[in-house]
Protein backbone atom coordinates (compact mmCIF):
# COMPACT_ATOMS: atom_id res chain seq x y z
CA UNK A 1 0.00 0.00 0.00
CA UNK A 2 1.28 3.46 -0.84
CA UNK A 3 2.38 5.48 2.19
CA UNK A 4 1.86 8.89 0.58
CA UNK A 5 1.05 10.61 -2.67
CA UNK A 6 3.34 12.50 -5.10
CA UNK A 7 5.26 9.32 -5.80
CA UNK A 8 5.83 10.33 -9.44
CA UNK A 9 9.34 11.46 -8.43
CA UNK A 10 10.13 7.89 -7.34
CA UNK A 11 7.88 5.62 -9.41
CA UNK A 12 7.78 5.47 -13.19
CA UNK A 13 4.51 5.31 -15.10
CA UNK A 14 3.46 1.76 -15.76
CA UNK A 15 0.38 0.60 -17.61
CA UNK A 16 -1.06 -2.86 -16.93
CA UNK A 17 0.83 -5.55 -18.81
CA UNK A 18 0.09 -5.36 -22.51
CA UNK A 19 -0.57 -8.53 -24.45
CA UNK A 20 1.85 -9.19 -27.29
CA UNK A 21 0.60 -8.05 -30.69
CA UNK A 22 1.01 -11.52 -32.21
CA UNK A 23 -1.20 -12.95 -29.47
CA UNK A 24 -3.94 -10.35 -29.59
CA UNK A 25 -4.16 -10.41 -33.39
CA UNK A 26 -5.52 -13.93 -33.04
CA UNK A 27 -8.39 -13.22 -30.66
CA UNK A 28 -10.85 -10.57 -29.52
CA UNK A 29 -9.62 -10.17 -25.95
CA UNK A 30 -8.78 -6.77 -24.47
CA UNK A 31 -5.29 -5.41 -25.07
CA UNK A 32 -4.29 -4.86 -21.46
CA UNK A 33 -4.23 -7.35 -18.61
CA UNK A 34 -5.86 -6.44 -15.29
CA UNK A 35 -3.87 -4.40 -12.78
CA UNK A 36 -2.60 -6.24 -9.73
CA UNK A 37 -3.73 -4.57 -6.48
CA UNK A 38 -0.24 -3.42 -5.47
CA UNK A 39 0.50 -2.07 -8.93
CA UNK A 40 -2.78 -0.11 -9.05
CA UNK A 41 -2.09 1.34 -5.60
CA UNK A 42 1.43 2.37 -6.58
CA UNK A 43 0.36 3.94 -9.87
CA UNK A 44 -2.44 5.86 -8.13
CA UNK A 45 0.11 7.17 -5.60
CA UNK A 46 1.95 8.96 -8.44
CA UNK A 47 -0.83 11.59 -8.43
CA UNK A 48 0.46 15.00 -7.37
CA UNK A 49 -2.88 16.02 -5.79
CA UNK A 50 -2.45 19.39 -7.48
CA UNK A 51 -4.50 22.40 -6.43
CA UNK A 52 -6.05 22.81 -9.88
CA UNK A 53 -6.56 19.27 -11.21
CA UNK A 54 -6.47 19.65 -14.97
CA UNK A 55 -7.36 15.97 -15.34
CA UNK A 56 -10.73 16.79 -13.75
CA UNK A 57 -11.13 20.04 -15.67
CA UNK A 58 -10.64 18.27 -19.01
CA UNK A 59 -12.92 15.34 -18.19
CA UNK A 60 -16.39 15.89 -19.70
CA UNK A 61 -17.89 14.46 -16.50
CA UNK A 62 -15.61 16.47 -14.21
CA UNK A 63 -14.76 13.25 -12.42
CA UNK A 64 -13.16 13.69 -9.01
CA UNK A 65 -10.04 11.95 -10.25
CA UNK A 66 -7.51 13.07 -7.59
CA UNK A 67 -9.90 11.94 -4.84
CA UNK A 68 -10.39 8.40 -6.11
CA UNK A 69 -6.71 8.08 -6.95
CA UNK A 70 -5.83 8.93 -3.35
CA UNK A 71 -8.40 6.48 -2.01
CA UNK A 72 -7.01 3.77 -4.30
CA UNK A 73 -3.47 4.49 -3.14
CA UNK A 74 -4.70 4.04 0.44
CA UNK A 75 -6.44 0.76 -0.38
CA UNK A 76 -9.93 2.22 0.23
CA UNK A 77 -11.41 0.82 -2.94
CA UNK A 78 -15.09 0.78 -2.01
CA UNK A 79 -14.91 4.49 -1.19
CA UNK A 80 -12.95 5.06 -4.40
CA UNK A 81 -15.75 3.44 -6.38
CA UNK A 82 -18.40 5.52 -4.62
CA UNK A 83 -16.54 8.70 -5.57
CA UNK A 84 -16.07 7.54 -9.17
CA UNK A 85 -19.72 6.52 -9.51
CA UNK A 86 -20.86 9.83 -8.03
CA UNK A 87 -20.14 11.56 -11.33
CA UNK A 88 -19.89 8.70 -13.84
CA UNK A 89 -22.68 6.26 -14.66
CA UNK A 90 -20.34 3.81 -16.44
CA UNK A 91 -16.80 4.16 -15.03
CA UNK A 92 -15.91 0.62 -16.11
CA UNK A 93 -16.73 1.58 -19.71
CA UNK A 94 -14.99 4.95 -19.67
CA UNK A 95 -11.89 3.30 -18.21
CA UNK A 96 -11.80 1.13 -21.33
CA UNK A 97 -12.93 3.32 -24.24
CA UNK A 98 -12.24 6.94 -23.29
CA UNK A 99 -9.32 8.52 -25.18
CA UNK A 100 -7.49 9.35 -21.96
CA UNK A 101 -4.47 10.53 -23.93
CA UNK A 102 -6.63 13.40 -25.26
CA UNK A 103 -8.58 14.07 -22.05
CA UNK A 104 -7.55 13.39 -18.44
CA UNK A 105 -4.12 11.82 -18.91
CA UNK A 106 -3.20 14.20 -21.70
CA UNK A 107 -3.72 17.11 -19.31
CA UNK A 108 -2.12 15.55 -16.22
CA UNK A 109 0.11 18.12 -14.48
CA UNK A 110 3.05 15.71 -14.17
CA UNK A 111 2.86 14.72 -17.86
CA UNK A 112 5.72 17.06 -18.74
CA UNK A 113 8.82 15.25 -17.58
CA UNK A 114 7.37 12.39 -15.54
CA UNK A 115 4.62 10.82 -17.70
CA UNK A 116 0.99 11.06 -16.66
CA UNK A 117 -0.80 9.02 -14.02
CA UNK A 118 -2.44 5.93 -15.57
CA UNK A 119 -5.91 7.27 -14.80
CA UNK A 120 -7.90 5.09 -17.19
CA UNK A 121 -6.32 1.84 -16.03
CA UNK A 122 -6.89 2.71 -12.36
CA UNK A 123 -10.52 3.66 -13.09
CA UNK A 124 -11.03 0.29 -14.79
CA UNK A 125 -9.38 -1.51 -11.84
CA UNK A 126 -11.56 0.25 -9.26
CA UNK A 127 -14.81 -0.58 -11.03
CA UNK A 128 -13.90 -4.15 -11.97
CA UNK A 129 -13.08 -4.72 -8.32
CA UNK A 130 -16.42 -3.18 -7.31
CA UNK A 131 -18.28 -5.60 -9.59
CA UNK A 132 -16.25 -8.55 -8.31
CA UNK A 133 -16.97 -7.62 -4.68
CA UNK A 134 -20.68 -7.00 -5.26
CA UNK A 135 -20.56 -3.32 -4.31
CA UNK A 136 -22.53 -2.20 -7.37
CA UNK A 137 -26.28 -2.36 -6.89
CA UNK A 138 -29.28 -1.81 -9.19
CA UNK A 139 -30.60 1.78 -9.32
CA UNK A 140 -33.32 1.52 -6.67
CA UNK A 141 -35.12 4.67 -5.45
CA UNK A 142 -35.86 5.46 -1.83
CA UNK A 143 -39.42 6.32 -2.79
CA UNK A 144 -41.36 5.65 -5.98
CA UNK A 145 -42.93 8.40 -8.07
CA UNK A 146 -46.05 7.91 -10.15
CA UNK A 147 -44.81 9.89 -13.15
CA UNK A 148 -43.16 8.06 -16.02
CA UNK A 149 -40.47 9.02 -18.51
CA UNK A 150 -40.00 7.44 -21.93
CA UNK A 151 -36.54 7.33 -23.46
CA UNK A 152 -35.92 6.69 -27.15
CA UNK A 153 -32.49 5.13 -27.52
CA UNK A 154 -30.62 2.67 -25.30
CA UNK A 155 -27.14 4.09 -25.88
CA UNK A 156 -24.87 5.91 -23.41
CA UNK A 157 -27.03 9.06 -23.13
CA UNK A 158 -30.33 7.19 -22.82
CA UNK A 159 -28.97 4.67 -20.33
CA UNK A 160 -27.29 7.36 -18.20
CA UNK A 161 -30.50 9.40 -18.09
CA UNK A 162 -32.53 6.30 -17.22
CA UNK A 163 -30.26 5.49 -14.27
CA UNK A 164 -30.53 9.01 -12.83
CA UNK A 165 -34.29 9.22 -13.31
CA UNK A 166 -34.89 5.78 -11.85
CA UNK A 167 -32.82 6.67 -8.79
CA UNK A 168 -35.09 9.69 -8.35
CA UNK A 169 -38.06 7.31 -8.32
CA UNK A 170 -39.54 7.81 -11.80
CA UNK A 171 -41.04 4.96 -13.82
CA UNK A 172 -38.68 4.67 -16.78
CA UNK A 173 -39.16 2.86 -20.09
CA UNK A 174 -36.45 2.73 -22.76
CA UNK A 175 -37.41 2.12 -26.40
CA UNK A 176 -34.79 0.97 -28.91
CA UNK A 177 -34.98 -0.38 -32.45
CA UNK A 178 -32.22 -2.94 -31.84
CA UNK A 179 -32.59 -6.25 -30.04
CA UNK A 180 -30.06 -5.42 -27.31
CA UNK A 181 -29.51 -2.41 -25.09
CA UNK A 182 -26.27 -0.45 -25.28
CA UNK A 183 -26.35 1.23 -28.68
CA UNK A 184 -22.89 1.60 -30.18
CA UNK A 185 -21.38 0.20 -26.97
CA UNK A 186 -22.82 -3.15 -28.07
CA UNK A 187 -22.80 -2.92 -31.86
CA UNK A 188 -20.19 -0.31 -32.75
CA UNK A 189 -17.22 -0.82 -30.40
CA UNK A 190 -15.23 -4.04 -30.96
CA UNK A 191 -14.63 -6.56 -28.18
CA UNK A 192 -10.91 -5.86 -27.95
CA UNK A 193 -11.82 -2.42 -26.61
CA UNK A 194 -15.04 -3.25 -24.78
CA UNK A 195 -16.11 -6.82 -24.13
CA UNK A 196 -19.86 -7.12 -24.46
CA UNK A 197 -20.54 -8.72 -21.10
CA UNK A 198 -19.40 -5.42 -19.55
CA UNK A 199 -22.37 -3.68 -21.19
CA UNK A 200 -24.82 -6.55 -20.73
CA UNK A 201 -24.33 -6.71 -16.96
CA UNK A 202 -25.30 -3.02 -16.66
CA UNK A 203 -28.35 -3.67 -18.81
CA UNK A 204 -29.37 -6.60 -16.61
CA UNK A 205 -28.80 -4.51 -13.50
CA UNK A 206 -31.10 -1.80 -14.83
CA UNK A 207 -33.80 -4.37 -15.44
CA UNK A 208 -33.39 -5.51 -11.82
CA UNK A 209 -33.75 -1.88 -10.76
CA UNK A 210 -37.15 -1.59 -12.44
CA UNK A 211 -36.21 0.11 -15.71
CA UNK A 212 -38.29 -1.36 -18.52
CA UNK A 213 -36.89 -2.01 -21.99
CA UNK A 214 -38.98 -2.17 -25.15
CA UNK A 215 -36.50 -3.48 -27.70
CA UNK A 216 -37.09 -4.15 -31.41
CA UNK A 217 -39.30 -1.05 -31.33
CA UNK A 218 -38.95 1.53 -34.09
CA UNK A 219 -40.52 4.92 -33.41
CA UNK A 220 -42.70 5.93 -36.34
CA UNK A 221 -43.38 2.32 -37.31
CA UNK A 222 -44.25 0.32 -34.19
CA UNK A 223 -45.37 3.29 -32.12
CA UNK A 224 -45.65 6.99 -32.89
CA UNK A 225 -43.96 9.77 -31.01
CA UNK A 226 -47.40 11.19 -30.32
CA UNK A 227 -48.45 7.97 -28.63
CA UNK A 228 -45.35 8.04 -26.47
CA UNK A 229 -46.07 11.64 -25.47
CA UNK A 230 -49.50 10.55 -24.35
CA UNK A 231 -48.08 7.56 -22.50
CA UNK A 232 -45.39 9.38 -20.51
CA UNK A 233 -45.07 12.59 -18.51
CA UNK A 234 -41.85 13.45 -20.37
CA UNK A 235 -39.94 12.01 -23.28
CA UNK A 236 -36.22 11.94 -24.07
CA UNK A 237 -34.85 11.43 -27.59
CA UNK A 238 -31.35 9.97 -27.39
CA UNK A 239 -31.09 8.04 -30.64
CA UNK A 240 -27.49 8.86 -31.48
CA UNK A 241 -26.35 9.36 -35.08
CA UNK A 242 -26.12 6.37 -37.40
CA UNK A 243 -26.21 7.78 -40.94
CA UNK A 244 -22.82 7.18 -42.52
CA UNK A 245 -21.18 10.05 -44.37
CA UNK A 246 -20.66 8.99 -47.93
CA UNK A 247 -18.08 9.69 -50.58
CA UNK A 248 -18.94 10.60 -54.16
CA UNK A 249 -15.76 9.39 -55.84
CA UNK A 250 -15.99 7.31 -58.99
CA UNK A 251 -16.66 3.67 -58.22
CA UNK A 252 -18.05 4.36 -54.74
CA UNK A 253 -21.04 2.15 -55.57
CA UNK A 254 -19.00 -0.93 -56.44
CA UNK A 255 -19.66 -4.09 -54.40
CA UNK A 256 -17.02 -4.30 -51.71
CA UNK A 257 -17.13 -0.60 -50.83
CA UNK A 258 -18.98 -0.59 -47.51
CA UNK A 259 -19.85 1.72 -44.63
CA UNK A 260 -17.87 1.38 -41.40
CA UNK A 261 -20.88 0.92 -39.13
CA UNK A 262 -22.36 -1.84 -41.34
CA UNK A 263 -19.01 -3.61 -41.13
CA UNK A 264 -18.62 -3.19 -37.35
CA UNK A 265 -22.21 -4.18 -36.57
CA UNK A 266 -21.82 -7.36 -38.64
CA UNK A 267 -18.62 -8.25 -36.79
CA UNK A 268 -20.09 -7.57 -33.36
CA UNK A 269 -23.28 -9.48 -34.13
CA UNK A 270 -21.21 -12.44 -35.28
CA UNK A 271 -19.28 -12.28 -32.02
CA UNK A 272 -22.55 -12.24 -30.09
CA UNK A 273 -23.63 -15.44 -31.83
CA UNK A 274 -26.16 -13.95 -34.24
CA UNK A 275 -26.84 -15.22 -37.74
CA UNK A 276 -25.28 -12.58 -40.03
CA UNK A 277 -25.80 -13.45 -43.72
CA UNK A 278 -23.63 -10.60 -45.03
CA UNK A 279 -20.77 -11.82 -42.87
CA UNK A 280 -21.17 -15.42 -43.95
CA UNK A 281 -21.27 -14.40 -47.61
CA UNK A 282 -18.03 -12.49 -47.22
CA UNK A 283 -19.56 -9.12 -48.03
CA UNK A 284 -18.75 -7.81 -44.54
CA UNK A 285 -15.92 -10.17 -43.66
CA UNK A 286 -12.25 -9.23 -44.17
CA UNK A 287 -10.86 -12.77 -44.03
CA UNK A 288 -8.21 -13.29 -46.69
CA UNK A 289 -8.82 -9.87 -48.26
CA UNK A 290 -6.72 -6.81 -48.92
CA UNK A 291 -8.53 -4.14 -46.90
CA UNK A 292 -8.34 -0.36 -47.23
CA UNK A 293 -10.00 1.79 -44.57
CA UNK A 294 -10.63 5.43 -45.48
CA UNK A 295 -10.61 7.77 -42.48
CA UNK A 296 -8.57 8.74 -39.45
CA UNK A 297 -10.86 8.72 -36.43
CA UNK A 298 -11.54 6.17 -33.71
CA UNK A 299 -14.05 4.37 -35.95
CA UNK A 300 -11.35 3.90 -38.57
CA UNK A 301 -9.06 2.42 -35.91
CA UNK A 302 -11.84 0.05 -34.84
CA UNK A 303 -12.21 -1.06 -38.46
CA UNK A 304 -8.53 -1.66 -39.20
CA UNK A 305 -8.02 -3.62 -35.99
CA UNK A 306 -11.18 -5.65 -36.58
CA UNK A 307 -9.96 -6.53 -40.08
CA UNK A 308 -6.65 -7.74 -38.63
CA UNK A 309 -8.49 -10.09 -36.26
CA UNK A 310 -10.70 -11.41 -39.06
CA UNK A 311 -7.59 -12.58 -40.87
CA UNK A 312 -7.20 -9.97 -43.61
CA UNK A 313 -4.32 -10.50 -46.04
CA UNK A 314 -3.32 -6.83 -45.56
CA UNK A 315 -4.82 -3.76 -43.90
CA UNK A 316 -4.10 -0.19 -44.94
CA UNK A 317 -5.47 3.02 -43.43
CA UNK A 318 -5.77 5.87 -45.91
CA UNK A 319 -5.89 9.31 -44.24
CA UNK A 320 -5.69 12.69 -45.91
CA UNK A 321 -3.80 14.42 -43.10
CA UNK A 322 -0.62 13.48 -41.25
CA UNK A 323 -0.28 11.49 -38.05
CA UNK A 324 -0.05 14.58 -35.84
CA UNK A 325 -3.42 15.82 -37.14
CA UNK A 326 -5.23 12.52 -36.83
CA UNK A 327 -8.45 12.90 -34.78
CA UNK A 328 -8.29 9.36 -33.39
CA UNK A 329 -6.55 8.32 -30.18
CA UNK A 330 -2.77 8.03 -30.60
CA UNK A 331 -2.90 5.03 -28.29
CA UNK A 332 -5.19 3.29 -30.77
CA UNK A 333 -2.90 4.22 -33.67
CA UNK A 334 0.07 2.71 -31.83
CA UNK A 335 -1.87 -0.48 -31.13
CA UNK A 336 -2.86 -0.72 -34.79
CA UNK A 337 0.73 -0.22 -35.94
CA UNK A 338 1.90 -2.97 -33.56
CA UNK A 339 -0.73 -5.30 -35.00
CA UNK A 340 0.54 -4.81 -38.55
CA UNK A 341 -1.69 -2.08 -39.97
CA UNK A 342 -0.03 0.03 -42.66
CA UNK A 343 -0.77 3.77 -42.66
CA UNK A 344 -0.74 5.93 -45.78
CA UNK A 345 -0.60 9.46 -44.38
CA UNK A 346 -1.43 12.55 -46.45
CA UNK A 347 -3.36 10.48 -48.97
CA UNK A 348 -6.98 10.66 -50.07
CA UNK A 349 -9.05 8.35 -52.27
CA UNK A 350 -9.68 9.66 -55.77
CA UNK A 351 -11.54 6.68 -57.23
CA UNK A 352 -12.37 3.03 -56.69
CA UNK A 353 -11.94 0.63 -59.56
CA UNK A 354 -12.69 -2.97 -60.46
CA UNK A 355 -14.67 -5.24 -62.76
CA UNK A 356 -17.98 -6.09 -61.08
CA UNK A 357 -16.50 -5.50 -57.61
CA UNK A 358 -13.86 -3.30 -56.06
CA UNK A 359 -10.29 -4.33 -56.84
CA UNK A 360 -8.35 -1.25 -55.90
CA UNK A 361 -8.20 2.37 -54.80
CA UNK A 362 -6.66 5.18 -56.79
CA UNK A 363 -5.29 7.65 -54.24
CA UNK A 364 -3.97 11.20 -54.39
CA UNK A 365 -1.02 12.47 -52.38
CA UNK A 366 -1.86 15.55 -50.29
CA UNK A 367 -0.03 18.23 -48.35
CA UNK A 368 -1.03 20.56 -45.55
CA UNK A 369 -1.51 24.16 -46.63
CA UNK A 370 -2.52 27.35 -44.86
CA UNK A 371 -4.81 27.27 -41.83
CA UNK A 372 -8.53 27.80 -42.36
CA UNK A 373 -10.85 29.93 -40.19
CA UNK A 374 -10.68 27.33 -37.39
CA UNK A 375 -6.90 27.37 -37.34
CA UNK A 376 -6.56 23.89 -38.79
CA UNK A 377 -4.33 23.49 -41.84
CA UNK A 378 -6.20 22.93 -45.08
CA UNK A 379 -5.52 19.83 -47.14
CA UNK A 380 -4.43 20.38 -50.73
CA UNK A 381 -3.64 17.83 -53.48
CA UNK A 382 -0.17 17.45 -54.94
CA UNK A 383 -0.48 17.66 -58.71
CA UNK A 384 0.39 14.45 -60.50
CA UNK A 385 1.04 12.50 -57.31
CA UNK A 386 -1.20 9.46 -57.69
CA UNK A 387 -0.81 5.85 -56.63
CA UNK A 388 -2.90 2.69 -56.52
CA UNK A 389 -3.67 0.36 -53.64
CA UNK A 390 -4.93 -3.18 -54.03
CA UNK A 391 -8.28 -3.60 -52.26
CA UNK A 392 -10.85 -6.39 -52.11
CA UNK A 393 -12.73 -4.56 -49.37
CA UNK A 394 -12.92 -0.79 -48.85
CA UNK A 395 -14.40 0.51 -45.60
CA UNK A 396 -15.60 4.10 -45.47
CA UNK A 397 -15.00 5.48 -41.95
CA UNK A 398 -15.78 9.12 -42.65
CA UNK A 399 -18.00 9.89 -39.68
CA UNK A 400 -21.73 9.93 -39.03
CA UNK A 401 -24.61 12.33 -39.55
CA UNK A 402 -28.09 12.39 -37.99
CA UNK A 403 -30.96 10.62 -39.62
CA UNK A 404 -34.00 12.69 -40.59
CA UNK A 405 -35.86 12.23 -37.31
CA UNK A 406 -38.79 14.58 -38.05
CA UNK A 407 -39.59 12.45 -41.10
CA UNK A 408 -38.87 9.13 -39.39
CA UNK A 409 -40.99 10.05 -36.36
CA UNK A 410 -43.70 11.75 -38.41
CA UNK A 411 -43.24 14.92 -36.32
CA UNK A 412 -42.49 17.93 -38.56
CA UNK A 413 -42.59 20.20 -35.50
CA UNK A 414 -39.47 18.49 -34.18
CA UNK A 415 -37.06 21.12 -35.52
CA UNK A 416 -33.45 20.51 -36.48
CA UNK A 417 -30.30 22.56 -36.96
CA UNK A 418 -28.58 23.10 -40.30
CA UNK A 419 -26.48 20.00 -39.48
CA UNK A 420 -29.61 17.88 -39.00
CA UNK A 421 -29.17 17.51 -35.25
CA UNK A 422 -32.18 18.15 -33.02
CA UNK A 423 -32.58 21.76 -31.99
CA UNK A 424 -32.98 22.28 -28.26
CA UNK A 425 -33.11 25.08 -25.73
CA UNK A 426 -29.70 24.59 -24.15
CA UNK A 427 -30.88 25.87 -20.78
CA UNK A 428 -33.61 23.23 -20.49
CA UNK A 429 -32.48 20.67 -23.13
CA UNK A 430 -36.06 20.63 -24.42
CA UNK A 431 -36.91 20.42 -28.12
CA UNK A 432 -39.57 22.49 -29.87
CA UNK A 433 -42.14 19.95 -28.63
CA UNK A 434 -43.17 20.64 -25.01
CA UNK A 435 -42.09 17.85 -22.71
CA UNK A 436 -39.83 16.26 -25.34
CA UNK A 437 -36.12 16.52 -24.51
CA UNK A 438 -33.05 15.49 -26.47
CA UNK A 439 -29.48 14.65 -25.50
CA UNK A 440 -26.32 12.95 -26.69
CA UNK A 441 -25.05 12.66 -30.25
CA UNK A 442 -28.44 13.54 -31.76
CA UNK A 443 -27.86 17.02 -30.33
CA UNK A 444 -24.08 17.50 -30.37
CA UNK A 445 -23.23 15.31 -33.37
CA UNK A 446 -21.07 12.19 -33.36
CA UNK A 447 -18.96 12.28 -30.23
CA UNK A 448 -17.53 10.22 -27.38
CA UNK A 449 -19.27 7.83 -25.01
CA UNK A 450 -18.23 10.04 -22.10
CA UNK A 451 -20.04 13.05 -23.59
CA UNK A 452 -23.16 10.92 -24.04
CA UNK A 453 -23.02 10.02 -20.35
CA UNK A 454 -22.59 13.67 -19.39
CA UNK A 455 -25.54 14.74 -21.54
CA UNK A 456 -27.71 11.92 -20.18
CA UNK A 457 -27.04 12.89 -16.58
CA UNK A 458 -27.66 16.58 -17.34
CA UNK A 459 -30.93 16.01 -19.16
CA UNK A 460 -32.22 13.81 -16.34
CA UNK A 461 -32.00 16.82 -14.02
CA UNK A 462 -33.85 18.99 -16.53
CA UNK A 463 -36.60 16.39 -16.97
CA UNK A 464 -36.97 16.17 -13.18
CA UNK A 465 -37.33 19.95 -12.90
CA UNK A 466 -39.87 20.00 -15.75
CA UNK A 467 -42.07 17.31 -14.19
CA UNK A 468 -41.89 18.85 -10.74
CA UNK A 469 -42.79 22.29 -12.11
CA UNK A 470 -45.96 20.79 -13.63
CA UNK A 471 -47.06 19.67 -10.17
CA UNK A 472 -45.70 16.58 -8.50
CA UNK A 473 -48.01 13.69 -7.84
CA UNK A 474 -47.67 12.15 -4.38
CA UNK A 475 -44.79 9.73 -4.06
CA UNK A 476 -45.41 6.04 -3.49
CA UNK A 477 -43.57 4.15 -0.79
CA UNK A 478 -41.13 1.69 -2.33
CA UNK A 479 -42.01 -1.90 -1.63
Amino acid sequence: MAEKMLQFVRLQQRQPDKRDASERRADWGEVYQAFAADAASQQASRCSQCGVPFCQVHCPLNNNIPDWLKLTAEGRLEEAYEVAAGTNTFPEICGRVCPQDRLCEGNCVIEKGFDSVTIGAVEKYITDTAWEKGWIKPPMPVRERQQSVGIVGAGPAGMAAAERLRTMGYQVTIYDRHDRAGGLMIYGIPNFKLEKDIVVRRWKQYVMGGIQFRLNTTIGRDVTLGELRQRHDALLVATGVYKARDIDNAGAGLPGVVAALDYLIASNRKGLGDDVPDFESGALNAEGKHVVVVGGGDTAMDCVRTAVRQGAASVTCLYRRDKANMPGSMREVKNAEEEGVRFEWLAAPEAFFGEGKVEGVRAQRMHLGLPDATGRQQVEPIAGAHFNLRADLVIKALGFDPEDLPAAFGEPELTVTRWGTLKIDYRTMMTALPGVFAAGDIVRGASLVVWGIRDGRDVAEQIHQFIQARGAAPAMAAE
